[in-house]
């Protein structure tokens, strides 16, 4: 049995499926957290959210890693860990730090800080050769525009630390650049209270099709567990809409999506005890990498690639954290694809009507979830806003990601905002 620190975690799916595939393996785990009341709201009423069942769980202020560090050494000594792990990007690099502390397994400490970082991952990619957009990294303003117009528009603005497609935007000309520019200068904190870094991402806009590459690796070999594909809406924004697992590509442009995440890893130096989700952009010049994220897939994209494949993706970050050799042996699930499809609101006001009925019933559905009427809806702007998903599978084929669409159509025909 091992037992694990688990540094903060976000409140979706992958707060559920942590805690599962380390019980589900016969470990134990305890919960550190700046703010316990975030996890209990999120829990459905009459539920307690599965990251109380720790065998312990500890305040501290995760946001100050100089602080934090001590303490969990005065911790480790009492509680014994095996290792450290979370599910919530800002955490990455302070659970590598924490790790690196008290000797356990993970990724370096720098490696990590620099996948979280889109302006350091930018830099150390161009100095590896590899091939990504254009882009250009600034925080005064006159310093942004005269880089944009040696980009040139249209381009796409980022910030360089933050999660769900927040803050990226689409700009065509100067005046949205200008107005891109003022949203992320009043955005001065994260949703976990942590100060933002006021550097601007600017890149090249990329054509293509984007997939992700998802990744396992352990003793210094990057194994490639699959590709998946995303459609993306909500212009100017880019919201992901759904995803389909495997992506329906040629078996050139599947080897060339691994290859180039491959190189990216290896660029990094995320090549022993990761499991990552590197995107790439499959342009009309070749692929480009888009970003590195040295944690499972979200988005359910794990649970996907568990419904094909059998590998399930939580219980190999558990394992990597515990420096175990993880199980990624496939087996016949019966499933040759299988897709999810979000419900993206175009408009804000509070939600009247979503009628899911028979959604369960129809063939191959997998998971629905929708979100109740009376809740306040924005129109969405990143991943944040969905109103549910659905999920399906095809056992013949590739067909998962038409089947959800279809579902999807009939959501949309009965969802009522006002």
């Amino acid at each position: 049995m091992g037992h694990l620190l688990v540094v903060e975690s976000w409140v979706g799916s992958m707060s559920r499926l942590l805690p599962r595939a380390i019980r589900e393996d016969g470990h134990e785990f305890t919960f550190l957290t700046r703010d316990l009341h975030h996890y209990l709201r999120s829990a459905p009423e009459g539920t307690a959210h599965p990251l109380l069942g720790a065998r312990n769980i500890v305040t501290a202020d995760t946001n100050d890693p100089e602080a934090l560090l001590p303490e969990v050494e005065r911790l480790h000594a009492v509680l014994g860990f095996d290792g450290v792990l979370t599910s919530c990007d800002y955490y990455l690099p302070t659970a590598a730090r924490i790790a690196g502390r008290l000797g356990l397994p993970g990724p370096g400490p720098e490696a990590v800080g620099n996948a979280c970082r889109k302006d350091a991952t930018r830099r150390i990619l161009a100095d590896a050769g590899l091939p990504q957009p254009r882009f250009a990294v600034h925080e005064e303003w006159a310093d942004i525009a005269r880089a944009a117009r040696e980009i040139g528009y249209p381009l796409v603005v980022k910030p360089v630390d933050l999660c769900a497609g927040m803050y990226v935007r689409r700009v065509d000309n100067e005046a949205e650049l200008a107005a891109a520019f003022r949203a992320l200068a009043d955005f001065p904190v994260n949703a976990r209270g942590q100060r933002r870094a006021p550097v601007v991402l600017l890149e090249e806009l990329l054509d293509g099709p984007e997939v992700s590459v998802e990744t396992v690796s352990h003793g210094g070999a990057v194994h490639v567990v699959g590709v998946t594909d995303k459609s993306i809406g909500g212009a100017p924004a880019f919201i992901e809409t759904g995803h389909m697992f495997p992506a329906a590509l040629s078996p050139a442009d599947t080897e060339a999506a691994e290859q180039t995440a491959l190189g990216a890893l290896k660029a990094l130096g995320l090549t022993d005890g990761v499991v990552a989700h590197t995107e790439v952009k499959l342009t009309s010049a070749g692929p480009r990498v888009v970003e590195v994220n040295p944690r499972p897939a979200g988005n359910r994209i794990t649970e996907l690639v568990r419904h094909v494949t059998g590998i399930d993706l939580a219980a190999a970050f558990v394992d990597v954290a515990l420096g175990r050799t993880p199980d990624l042996r496939r087996t016949d699930t019966g499933l040759r694809s299988a897709a999810i499809g979000f419900l993206v609101p175009d408009t804000a006001g509070t939600l009247e009507a979503l009628d899911g009925t028979g959604l369960h019933d129809a063939p191959g559905v997998l998971e629905v979830q929708l979100a109740e009427p009376g809740r306040t809806v924005k129109a969405a702007g990143s991943n944040n806003e969905y109103l549910g998903h659905v999920m399906a599978g095809d056992a013949d084929g590739p067909g998962a990601r038409d089947r959800v669409e279809a579902l999807l159509a009939k959501l949309r025909a009965g969802l009522v905002i006002r």
